[in-house]
């Protein structure tokens, strides 16, 4: 079967003919006028191929959603293929991301967290280390005598970092740097970005939050000349690449369930922080996947929920963020909502006029930057409404829930959750209280990280049961021996622009040395 040629465009665009390539929209990262690459359609799947998908493997079924999105003059198929085999090789589970079924009754667990890194993120980010790599490649084997090479900047609020340098240590022609919040990342987190030796990567701990990180990387991906220097590259999901490679197992888990019990009405409930997990099941969905809501589970840090609450769709950024349990979602601005809010507006206009989607993203964003919020009106968070619903979880039902579900589970008994997983589980239990026993749905729990990287809040919820042991129950050997690894750590005092450009350059010219 010939593959389609799908076209990229900024959701801040006003002019079609700007759309690009995959390879250039993975390559760029974050597109020129500060929007975000989205595809210019989104295919459809007929029923039939829906129950060809049902019985395929989560490879051939990552292999067959990737195939609509990128192009056979991007990646000819058997080199996708490839790409897809080598990347989910590194994961410890044979189905990458096993589904927990009834952890307890109608509550699945879809578990995120068996590649390299223990979180989510390695789902999307050992694929994107794999295409950086292969898109290299290609451009140096035809252009021998001009080598290119790639500069990634990410920023890290826990999770993405160590999954980014994962992907992506001892790739040729490949450096990576990663900025983090001192302080506000666990202890497992940082050593495992910190105790990496590979002359490619350095991580930065910047003082500050993890909004103040992510803002110097937009800004320095906005400096053309810094750009043009050294080629930056995105891996934070501000990439595209990343929302694709997570779309897959949404259907994988969907199907889990619907091939037992068909017609079976699913609700994923997804903890989100920069919107881009839950927005993949936003593709999935408008793709065909039947689901009945995608339910966004916030800490206390809720700009999501916030918004689907307010009558006028009110997006407004809070004035601080709040150090949280879970703080991979501690953040003030959810980055990846700018991709759902084009289509939000995209679908409220009569004439379906994309060029004129960008253009009211454009201001909104204008108006975000400038005051601080907008208003996209009730029209927009009306429709947003129908697929999604939000949930927002304190700290202290974190710490209940975590107990809860060890005391409550059923397969397995005893089961142990991290903070993140909690804010997903109290989230469900929130919709199941709502909904009623008898409603009949089935609730998909996203489980993004593993609880050994949280020990100090599964710890405070579980010391209480007797039978518990950190060291026994929760904490993998190859955890276990980080501490004891030398570190590779740049301090950077203040978050500040200028000053981290400084520390890359330094740190690039040693990287030559």
């Amino acid at each position: 079967m010939s593959r389609t040629k799908p076209t990229y465009r900024s959701t801040r665009s006003s002019n079609t003919n700007e759309n690009i390539s995959f390879e250039s929209a993975i390559m760029k990262g974050l597109a020129k006028d500060g929007g975000l690459f989205i595809p210019s359609y989104i295919p459809t799947i007929s029923q039939e191929q829906l129950d060809k998908w049902s019985k395929l493997s989560f490879n051939d079924l990552a292999f067959e959603i990737m195939s609509l999105y990128i192009s056979e003059d991007d990646i000819p198929s058997e080199s996708l293929k490839e790409i897809i085999k080598r990347s989910y090789s590194t994961f410890r589970s044979d189905e990458v991301t096993p589904l927990a079924k009834n952890v307890e009754k109608n509550i699945h667990v879809l578990e995120l967290f068996h590649g390299p890194t223990y979180a989510f993120k390695d789902v999307a980010l050992q694929f994107v280390g794999n295409l950086f790599e292969y898109f290299l490649n290609k451009h140096n084997t035809a252009n021998p005598d001009n080598v290119k090479q790639l500069t990634i900047v990410g920023a890290t609020s826990g999770d993405t970092g160590s999954a980014a340098i994962y992907g992506l240590r001892g790739k040729e022609n490949i450096k990576v740097f990663i900025l983090y919040p001192n302080g506000r990342i666990s202890k497992i987190q940082e050593e495992q970005m910190t105790t990496i030796q590979d002359k490619n990567v350095q991580t930065l701990s910047v003082t500050g939050t993890f909004d103040n990180c992510q803002n110097i990387v937009k800004e320095i991906f906005g400096d053309a000349e810094f750009n043009e220097k050294y080629n930056l590259g995105a891996v934070n999901s501000i990439n595209w690449a990343r929302i694709l490679a997570q779309i897959t197992y949404y259907f994988y888990s969907y199907f889990k369930i619907s091939n037992e019990q068909k017609d079976a009405k699913v609700k994923f409930v997804v903890p989100s922080g920069n919107f881009g997990d839950i927005l993949a099941g936003f593709f999935a969905a408008k793709m065909g996947m039947p689901v009945e809501k995608l339910v966004i589970a916030t800490n206390e840090n809720d700009i999501l929920d916030r918004f689907l609450k307010s009558e006028n769709g009110e997006y407004a950024s809070s004035n601080d963020v709040k150090a949280t349990l879970s703080p991979a979602m501690d953040i003030l601005i959810s980055s990846n909502f700018e991709r759902l809010l084009w289509f939000l507006a995209y679908e409220q206009l009569s004439d379906k006029d994309a060029d004129k989607a960008g253009s009211i993203l454009n201001n909104w964003f204008k108006e975000l930057k400038t005051n601080g919020k907008f208003e996209a009106g009730s029209s927009v968070v009306k429709a947003a409404s129908t697929l999604f619903d939000s949930e927002s979880v304190q700290d202290l039902e974190i710490l209940q829930t975590i107990g809860k579900v060890y005391e409550n589970s059923e397969n397995p008994t005893k089961y142990i959750i991290d903070p993140h997983t909690a804010v997903g589980m109290k989230a469900t239990y929130n919709q199941l209280e709502k909904d009623g026993k008898d409603a009949g749905f089935q609730y998909i729990c996203l489980s993004t990280a593993h609880p050994a990287k949280f020990a100090d809040a599964v710890n405070k919820s579980l010391e209480a049961f007797n039978d518990y042991s950190f060291e026994k129950d929760v904490l993998p050997e190859e955890l276990r021996k980080l501490s004891s690894l030398p570190k590779k750590i740049k301090l950077v005092s203040r978050a500040n622009l200028e000053l981290v450009k400084k520390v890359i350059d330094e740190e690039i010219i040693a990287m030559d040395q």
